[in-house]
């Protein structure tokens, strides 16, 4: 069953097809309708935008199970038609659709930390107008377009996965990660010192002088990249950038002193105490998760810096009092996926062990693990220089469908063609690649048509990747809404589970099967395994 819904509570009933069940209709209390229909048949909503409509739902205490979302999957139709970027919200579907000028997207607001915000229920002044019947036509047109594209049933797929993820993303921000304002607050002050009135802390200013003494300068600013590079020059050595992996190759008192202050000044603008006295509330931390906020299909988020928070500060992490984290980590996600992908049967083969590199190296490598990883992420990742060029020789040798598979992504980009997922995300044009971060930093920029061809090379590999990530995490929703359990955190290929000690075990069994059915759903009958790195810890920073 669907129904289109819009936030100023119209409804109405509609047909697989988006044609109208029924006439629409009016509600005064568009949360407790919702639930009692949720609670009634458990229809798929079909709404404009998860991100705009749900939270506010879950704010009223409302959640749905399924939804169908109009812009996640006009983005989604769009970039496989290789217009990747267009606008994607109703009013531009609608447009399209009638053959006029698309209008732009309006601005989404600020992200803005929990507390801050003082909206009304529903927020809608700042969107354009946009009719009950609107809904159906643009959903009847995305189910046609669906069936258009070189996969239809994987595009469906992934049309619901990225509108389950949508659901899960605003569940996650709504819920939100456990955090000890108490711990966050004593690991700081180890590692800065006590916080300043004014300034930066103790130990940022210490650095501060121990750089400026090992330069021979007075009033140089650490965290001005460009003043660094000046100092550098003038002790007569060039540097592109300071760049961790630039600096470490740097002969020079100023480098130790250097590495430490950047990472110390990251953590204390980032995830200091200001971080924390704006975005944690209550014990938690609630973020705004973005459902394939990345080219890949990776999630990104609007604040709070969620996916980026350092490991040293992860200590703050902590479960509630009788409760603990189970943290699960697919490991060689994106060598599994790539013969999953490939079709490659001695890949597969290696793929059915709990470690592919070892599996791999006994295999062909002599028994040389280190070389087999060099092989396969050379493959992946276009690294074909210095030690990976015969390791890949090898590999071409002994797995060449797994070889050419990614080979052909390489020269299909290179010549400016477009790749696609397994389930039919498809790679943004040229112009827009760099934003991806795909492609591994070289000292230099490698010519356009060879960045474009490493990019697509890793872009059909690490989109898929996500995509078998989005399904678990669905279907991890979905076997845990049973349980007194909750999702707190998505990293790429780590989910993190809040649940009651008494329910870990449970819930790490539910892990390990949503991972196996993910594959089996999204590759059939392989011999593919995708195991976990599964612990159960009461502290983030205690997982494996």
């Amino acid at each position: 069953m669907l129904v289109a819904v819009l936030p100023d509570g119209r409804l109405q009933d509609l047909r697989a097809d988006g044609g109208p069940a029924g006439p629409p209709h009016q509600v005064a209390d568009l949360p407790a309708t919702i639930a009692a229909r949720e609670a009634a048949d458990q229809p798929r909503w079909v709404w404009a935008s998860t991100a705009d409509i749900y939270p506010a739902l879950l704010r009223a205490g409302v959640r749905v199970a399924r939804c169908h979302d109009l812009e996640l999957t006009e983005a989604l139709l769009l970039g496989h038609a290789g217009r990747w970027g267009e606008p994607r919200g109703v009013a531009a579907a609608l447009a399209r659709i009638r053959g006029l000028p698309a209008p732009p997207d309006p601005p989404r607001p600020d992200a803005e930390p929990p507390g801050f915000a003082q909206a009304a229920l529903f927020e809608t002044a700042s969107a354009p107008i946009v009719e009950i019947q609107d809904l159906l036509e643009v959903y009847g047109v995305q189910q046609r377009r669906i069936t258009e594209t070189d996969h239809p049933g994987r595009f469906r797929m992934l049309v619901a996965a990225e509108s389950a993820g949508a659901l899960t993303a605003a569940e996650m921000g709504h819920t939100g990660l456990p955090w000890r304002a108490d711990i966050h607050d004593e690991l700081l002050r180890e590692l800065l010192g006590a916080p300043q009135p004014v300034g930066p802390p103790r130990r940022l200013a210490e650095l501060t002088a121990e750089i400026n003494a090992a330069f021979g300068v007075r009033g140089l600013h650490p965290d001005s990249p460009a003043e660094v590079v000046k100092a550098f020059a003038r002790a007569g050595i060039h540097v592109p950038n300071t760049r961790r992996w630039v600096l470490r190759g740097i002969d020079h008192p100023a480098v130790e002193p250097l590495l430490e202050f950047k990472e110390l000044y990251r953590i204390w603008t980032a995830h200091g105490w200001s971080w924390c006295d704006a975005w944690v509330r209550d014990g938690r931390f609630r973020p705004e998760y973005v459902a394939g906020g990345v080219v890949s299909g990776r999630w990104a988020t609007r604040g709070g810096g969620a996916l980026q928070v350092p490991k040293v500060v992860r200590r703050a992490v902590v479960a509630d009092p009788g409760w603990e984290f189970v943290v699960a980590d697919a490991g060689q996600l994106e060598p599994r996926v790539l013969a999953a992908v490939s079709g490659d049967s001695r890949l597969a083969r290696a793929a059915a062990a709990g470690d592919l590199y070892a599996a791999l190296a006994a295999d062909s490598f002599g028994g040389d693990r280190a070389k087999a990883k060099i092989a396969l992420l050379g493959a992946m990742y276009g690294q074909t220089g210095g030690d990976a060029i015969p390791a890949l020789a090898v590999l071409r040798r002994h797995y060449p469908v797994a070889f050419d598979y990614v080979e052909a992504a390489a020269r299909t980009g290179e010549n400016g063609g477009l790749v696609r997922s397994w389930l039919g995300r498809t790679c943004p044009p040229a112009h827009v690649a760099r934003d991806a971060g795909l492609e591994p930093p070289e000292d230099v920029a490698p010519p356009p048509g060879r960045a474009r061809g490493r990019f697509t090379r890793n872009f059909v590999i690490q989109a898929t990747a996500a995509e078998w990530a989005l399904v678990v995490l669905a279907l991890l929703r979905t076997a845990l809404s049973d349980m007194s359990a909750e999702l707190v955190l998505f990293v790429h290929d780590e989910v993190v589970v809040h649940c009651p000690a008494s329910s870990s075990a449970a819930v790490v069994e539910a892990v390990q099967e949503c991972a196996a059915r993910a594959g089996r759903m999204l590759f059939g009958d392989t011999s593919v395994r995708f195991p976990l790195d599964v612990s159960v810890v009461g502290a983030y920073a205690d997982a494996k």
